[in-house]
């Protein structure tokens, strides 16, 4: 369980890595949007897991991985939006959030079983 300052650092550089991706997104991966879905935060402050949601893009791996090898400009960016409510600026380490993915993925799944089963889809309407 996260601490309340765990919980107010994590949430500050959610807040502010969000703007960085608007502005400096393009030069970096191109046209896809990417947003920040959470940060997570280790108890000593020292490092923080990135969670990355990728829209607008044919592969997503190749997103994530021009965001990591941009990592330093993007930790210099947050630096400096940051550095006065921080003592030190944690490490920043970028992951893929699948959760929007896999919620797509059973909203498709349910459609199917919409297609398979029509008759008992309008029996529940029915009833």
């Amino acid at each position: 369980m996260d601490n309340k300052r765990q919980l107010q650092v994590s949430e500050l550089i959610k807040r502010n890595l969000g703007p960085i991706f608007q502005q400096e997104g393009p030069y970096m991966y191109g046209e896809a949007f990417v947003t920040v879905t959470s940060v997570k935060i280790t108890p000593d402050l020292a490092q923080a897991k990135v969670y990355l949601s990728v829209f607008n893009a044919p592969d997503k791996s190749v997103v994530l991985g021009q965001v990591v090898k941009h990592t330093v400009p993007i930790k210099k960016a947050l630096a400096a939006r940051i550095k006065h409510h921080v003592r030190r600026i944690p490490a920043i380490f970028f992951y893929f959030d699948e959760t929007i993915d896999e919620m797509y993925r059973v909203d498709d799944m349910f459609k199917n079983l919409k297609t398979m089963y029509p008759e008992s889809v309008q029996r529940d309407e029915e009833e």
